[in-house]
C-alpha cells in the first residue's frame, strides 16, 4: 500500500514523500472479469469419461474421435462395435487390439452405472464376451496429451477410463478423460435417445415440444425431468394432491421458495425444497446437473407471443391449462412455474435478460416429493427467440 512520509523540523509538519491513494485511484483490472462459455466448432461433440467409468456414442464411418487426457497418467480404452454387434481394432484403423478387460471391469461392478451399461448394450446385441478394445497404457503421459482415431464404420463406440481404487499408499488415482467427436457430417441432424434410466421408472414419458402432461408423484417418490437432446426448457408446477381433494390449490409458489431459500432457486444441499404459499415444502432437490434455472417469469403466454408478433402461436400456459382442467384447477392467463434450464440473468440495469440454455444432452433435475402431488410439466415450443437455442425438443419425464 502506498504511504505519506511525514518528517517534523522545528514541529512543523514536512511533506517528504507522497503518492496518490490507493483509494482516490480508478480501479484497473487486466484481462477478463467473467469469462464467457468455451465453444466448440460446429459438429465438434465434447464428452466428459469419469475416472473408473464409460461413456457410449453413437459414430458414423469418417468421425474423428479425439481423447484428452485430462489430469495425465490415465488410460484409456476405446471398443467400436458395429452395427452386428462385433469389434475389432482396425475398426479405429489400428492394427493390433486386445481384450476389452476395462469395458468388462466396469461391467463387472454393481453400482447403479454398471447396471445402466449392460442395459445399454444388451439393447443393440452387442458380443461384449469378444470384444476387441485399443488400449492406451499412459503411463508416462502428461496432463493433456491427446490420441487421435478415426471411425472407419458406423456403429457404437465405448470410451471407458479404467483404473482400480487407490490404496493409501499409492499415487495413482484415476481421472477423467475428455472425448471429442468430430462429425464427418456435421449438418446431418442427430435425434438424441433418453439416457438410461437412473432406477426401473413406474412412469417413463416423453414430452414433445409444444405439449403437456400430468402425472402423480406419491409422496417419498422420485421424479426426474430430463432434458433428451439439450438446450430445452421445461416448465413445471406441482400442487398437493391432498389440498385439491379439499378444494385447496397448493401449488409451488416461487416467491415463497426465493425468500426461504435465501436463492434464486433451490440447489441440493440444505436449501433444496420448493414450497407452496403457506410455506409447506412440497419437493425437494436431489440431484441438479445444470444450475441454472428461472423463477421469474411465467411460463410462456399467448400474450407474450402476441405482442412478439406471432398470434396464435402454442405456448406453455394454455397446454397447462388443458392439463390441469382434468384436476378442477381454474385456468390461468400465465402459470407461475418452475422454469427448468431456463438461463435468464439480470444485468446491470437491472433488466431480465436471457441466453441459450446451459443444459446439455441428457442433463436433469431429480426431485423427491416430500408429499402426494399431482404435477405439470412442458416442453416449451418456444422458437422465436434463445429460450430453447430457437430449437424446441423433447423433455422425458420419469417417475
Amino acid at each position: 500500500m502506498n504511504t505519506l512520509n511525514l518528517q517534523y523540523a522545528n514541529g512543523v509538519h514536512q511533506r517528504a514523500h507522497a503518492q496518490t491513494l490507493p483509494f482516490l485511484s480508478p480501479t484497473v483490472r487486466n484481462g477478463i472479469i467473467v469469462p464467457g462459455l468455451p465453444t466448440l466448432p460446429p459438429g465438434v461433440e465434447r464428452y466428459v469419461v469419469k475416472g473408473g467409468g464409460s461413456v457410449t456414442v453413437k459414430v458414423e464411418q469418417g468421425d474423428n474421435i479425439t481423447l484428452v487426457d485430462k489430469d495425465g497418467l490415465q488410460a484409456a480404452e476405446l471398443v467400436l462395435f458395429d452395427d452386428n454387434g462385433s469389434s475389432k481394432a482396425a475398426y479405429l484403423g489400428q492394427t493390433r487390439g486386445q481384450p476389452a478387460q476395462g469395458l468388462q471391469q466396469i461391467l463387472s461392478g454393481t453400482s447403479t452405472s454398471a447396471k445402466r451399461l449392460h442395459r445399454s448394450l444388451s439393447k443393440h446385441d452387442i458380443d461384449i464376451v469378444n470384444a476387441e478394445a485399443v488400449y492406451i497404457a499412459n503411463t508416462h503421459s502428461l496432463p493433456g496429451e491427446q490420441q487421435q482415431f478415426s471411425a472407419q464404420v458406423s456403429g457404437t463406440l465405448v470410451v471407458t477410463a479404467p483404473g482400480l481404487p487407490m490404496q493409501v499408499d499409492a499415487q495413482n488415482p484415476v481421472s477423467d478423460i475428455i472425448l471429442f467427436i468430430e462429425r464427418v457430417n456435421p449438418t446431418t441432424k442427430r435425434i438424441v435417445s433418453p439416457a438410461e434410466p437412473l432406477a426401473d421408472p413406474l412412469q417413463d414419458v416423453n414430452i414433445q415440444p409444444g405439449q403437456a402432461r400430468a402425472y402423480i408423484v406419491k409422496k417419498g417418490q422420485y421424479v426426474q425431468i430430463m432434458d433428451v437432446q439439450g438446450r430445452e426448457c421445461s416448465d413445471f408446477q406441482a400442487f398437493d394432491l391432498r389440498a385439491l381433494d379439499n378444494n385447496r390449490f397448493e401449488d409451488i409458489d416461487p416467491t415463497t421458495t426465493r425468500a426461504l431459500v435465501g436463492g434464486l432457486y433451490p440447489m441440493p444441499g440444505l436449501y433444496a425444497k420448493y414450497y407452496s404459499i403457506s410455506q409447506q415444502p412440497l419437493l425437494e432437490i436431489i440431484q441438479d446437473t445444470v444450475g441454472r434455472h428461472d423463477t421469474f417469469g411465467l411460463a410462456c403466454t399467448a400474450k407474450y407471443y402476441e405482442d412478439m408478433g406471432y398470434p396464435g402461436h402454442v405456448n406453455c400456459s394454455d397446454n397447462l391449462n388443458i392439463e390441469a382442467a382434468a384436476y378442477n384447477i381454474p385456468e390461468r392467463k400465465g402459470w407461475p412455474a418452475i422454469n427448468f434450464f431456463f438461463n435468464t440473468m439480470n444485468d446491470d440495469s437491472n433488466a431480465i435478460f436471457m441466453d441459450d440454455p446451459y443444459s446439455r444432452p441428457g442433463d436433469y433435475v431429480l426431485m423427491r416429493a416430500l408429499t402426494d402431488l399431482v404435477c405439470f410439466s412442458t416442453a416449451c415450443p418456444c422458437d422465436i427467440d434463445e429460450a430453447n437455442a430457437w430449437n424446441p425438443t423433447d423433455i422425458q419425464i420419469r417417475v
